[in-house]
């Protein structure tokens, strides 16, 4: 058995880093070993000599995330600046997985492509493709072309819309595939109204979410299968803010984690909170939705991780 401490690397490896610094909420334990590339080389060399039987998570930027307070057993890779290039040619963009989400709608309208459903989404490419992320009624479905991939044995591959089977939040990336790189196609338009139009979406964001907090976005799916009036449908009309604010949530804490009062499908780190703490203050906000209005919330943060030892989760929701 290969020791993971022996195999030669050019980036750094790390035993026993502490996670919570590296997401949004600033929660989370130790990474038994976190990995960081020095480029695809490096990654695939890495892999390559990877005993399978370690579990590996590609971590991007943390922003839609909650490591539990145990910490991750195996290897975490983090991407960095190597995989975060952005170019464009013609109607197309191609960005690096590390790439932030902003950055990529930026550059996109300098070049008169419009990707601005992208400016107000928090992370990066490998996130927002692995996630399907989107918002204003856009999704990356509605862009993507390709990414290239780095499967768990070390080989790339390139996968289109039909291997990824993009759905609502989500897709079928394979086990313990790391994204290295997505293609986007997307139309054209004058690049000041580009600027102008997500100056607006973030004028619009900041009045509206609690930006200034530690919150890793939105918590939980909007429901699918019932409309703004409780009627069934297929779409994804209904809100999960909106179930949440009916159950008298707005606000809720257990511990150090809450609710947010100006956008109640938002967790907030408010004070000193635990994993455990915002993991189950989510958990109880599911259950008291369920009860009062017969829907049941599915999270959108991916949570990682085993608890710690000592988590105590018995403690009450509160409200302030």
């Amino acid at each position: 058995m290969v020791a993971i401490n022996d195999i030669a690397v050019r980036g750094r490896l790390t035993a026993g880093y502490d996670l919570s610094a590296l997401t949004w909420l600033r929660v989370g334990g130790p990474a038994e070993w976190l990995f960081m590339p020095a480029d695809v080389a490096d990654l695939a060399a890495f892999l390559k000599a990877l005993p399978l039987d370690v579990p590996l998570f590609a971590m991007g930027v943390g922003s839609n995330l909650i490591v539990r307070d145990g910490g991750l057993d195996g290897v975490v890779v983090r991407l960095g600046r190597a995989f975060g290039g952005i170019e464009t040619d013609g109607n197309r963009v191609t960005a690096g997985a590390a790439a932030l989400d902003a950055h990529v709608a930026k550059r996109a309208a300098e070049a008169g492509l419009d990707l601005t459903f992208l400016r107000t989404i928090p992370g990066a490419i490998g996130g927002a493709v692995r996630m399907n992320a989107g918002c204003y009624g856009a999704y990356v479905a509605d862009y993507f072309v390709s990414a290239d991939v780095m499967l768990r044995s070390g080989e790339v591959v390139t996968l289109g819309p039909n291997e990824l089977n993009f759905r609502y939040r989500q897709s079928d990336l394979p086990e313990g595939a790391v994204i290295l790189s997505a293609v986007f196609e997307a139309e054209t338009g004058a690049p000041a109204d580009l600027e102008a139009q997500m100056a607006a979406q973030l004028a619009k964001r900041d009045a509206t979410q609690p930006t200034k907090d530690r919150t890793a976005g939105s918590t939980f799916r909007n429901p699918a299968g019932y409309s703004s009036t409780g009627a069934a449908d297929d779409s994804h009309e209904l809100k999960a803010w909106k179930v949440i604010d009916d159950a008298g949530l707005r606000g809720a804490t257990r511990g150090g984690a809450q609710m947010s009062p100006k956008h109640p499908n938002f967790l907030v780190n408010a004070e000193g909170a635990t994993a455990a703490d915002l993991e189950g203050l989510g958990e109880e906000v599911i259950e008291r939705v369920f009860e009062t209005s017969g829907i049941r919330l599915e999270w959108e943060i991916m949570r990682v991780g085993k608890p710690a030892p000592e988590a105590d989760d018995t403690s009450d929701i509160g409200q302030d």
